[in-house]
């Protein structure tokens, strides 16, 4: 099996590219993001999945771990291939990935091509209490792209998720927001944030801290 590619990017198109190592072309299939990372002529090192079929061998290509992980965790849902799961990773880094599920949050996963109401709400579900995380440490980091302090700093906050004895209160507060007519996403980000600076607010302090977070955008 293919775990890594080290080469030259030859080309890129709509959905795969074409890494020369040695003189031997490699088709990489991958996500948006991933292929708009890359550079015609530049130097690469990609980590790649091998899915052999009868008909075929596919490589599929992520810009790290942490994308890799995802799209290994997507592709154990029914009815989520490996096209879906590029579809899905196009339009969703794997921290709004982790907080989409975290938030069951369906109308994101909807976003992607080929995800529909029925499968995107059969994602949510089956991930609900999945957890994809991949160290800072072990994040390929060589696609041409160093992570700088700041990033990382970024990159870990992001991935902040409040731990609260009582999960219903921040599950009541961000409902309070659903209905007051924010996205559940941003309801969820919000109602976290705050649980994560006041961890004893109670649902009432909790929607109020909310409120600020989304004022503090505006």
């Amino acid at each position: 099996m293919i775990a890594k590619l080290r080469g030259i990017v030859d080309s890129t198109g709509e959905d795969s590219c074409i890494i020369d190592v040695n003189g031997v072309g490699y088709l990489v299939f991958a996500s948006a993001k991933t292929l708009a990372r890359l550079k015609a002529g530049q130097p690469v090192s990609i980590l790649t999945e091998t899915i052999v079929r009868e008909d075929s061998i596919t490589l599929f290509g992520f810009a790290d771990a942490w994308e890799k992980e995802w799209f290994l965790t997507l592709t154990k849902v029914q009815g989520v291939g490996a096209k879906v799961c590029l579809a899905i990773l196009s339009v969703l880094s794997p921290s709004q990935l982790s907080q989409a599920v975290a938030a069951q949050d369906k109308n994101s996963f909807s976003r992607a091509n080929g995800v529909g109401p029925k499968l995107a709400a059969r994602i949510v579900t089956e991930l609900k209490d999945k957890i994809v995380t991949i160290p800072l440490r072990d994040v390929a980091k060589d696609i041409n792209m160093d992570i700088t302090p700041d990033e990382q700093t970024e990159d870990y906050e992001d991935n902040l998720v409040a731990r609260d004895d009582d999960p219903s209160k921040m599950e009541d507060a961000i409902s309070a927001l659903v209905n007051l007519g924010y996205q559940r996403l941003e309801a969820y980000k919000a109602v976290n944030q705050a649980s994560l600076n006041n961890p004893d607010a109670d649902m009432a302090e909790l929607i109020r801290l909310a409120l600020k977070e989304f004022a503090k955008k505006d």
